[in-house]
């Protein structure tokens, strides 16, 4: 009697969207974890975007339904928050584009009990987490004599802004950090992408 483990080849789940690949049993969930052909949803935080496509269409979808987020060229930027003294919980999101690849910058403020506030600043690659970990990005508050700096990989959007800020997989800081490196209002977070 043959192994009943080698059962032949399945189509990846993904065959619908264009996979092509078909694969052992325990290939198969690995390469699903990776496969590039897995829906995406819209990356977008605080919208109520329910969007849905192919890697490829995520940066379209970006640019015509999301018109208030600009885009960036350079691996060297300023990523400027206007009005981070403002209450509630607010997002500010822009696209960064460098080494032909598109990565999303997050600030998010949180609202906590006692009028305390949270800021959350992360880096996520429009791409697969294996793309992700070929780069590293830096970010720098600087004001005066003063530098708060991040440094990481980033995540894929896959991931998502609410998973990388519950693991703090992120640069954190709070209403006082703010206030010091703000002006007028207005935070500038210099931001830098290296290819790894």
């Amino acid at each position: 009697m043959k192994e009943m483990s080698s059962s032949p080849p399945l189509p990846c789940k993904f065959a619908t969207t264009g996979c092509p690949l078909t694969l052992r049993r325990t290939a198969k969930l690995e390469h699903e974890e990776l496969c590039k052909f897995q829906p995406y949803s819209c990356p977008c935080p605080g919208t109520p975007c329910r969007w849905q496509g192919s890697l490829d269409a995520v940066v379209p979808h970006l640019k015509q339904q999301h018109k208030s987020i600009t885009t960036l060229q350079g691996k060297d930027i300023l990523f400027t928050a206007a009005g981070v003294d403002l209450p509630g919980t607010i997002n500010w999101v822009m696209v960064q584009s460098c080494f032909g690849f598109h990565f999303l910058l997050v600030l998010e403020k949180r609202e906590r009990p006692r009028e305390h506030q949270q800021f959350f600043a992360l880096v996520l690659l429009i791409g697969t987490r294996k793309q992700a970990k070929k780069f590293v990005y830096r970010l720098e508050l600087s004001k005066s004599s003063r530098l708060l700096a991040w440094e990481a990989s980033p995540h894929s959007i896959l991931e998502g802004v609410a998973s990388v800020i519950t693991n703090t997989d992120c640069l954190v800081f709070d209403k006082a950090t703010a206030r010091l490196f703000a002006e007028n209002g207005n935070l500038d977070i210099n931001v830098s992408i290296c290819y790894t």
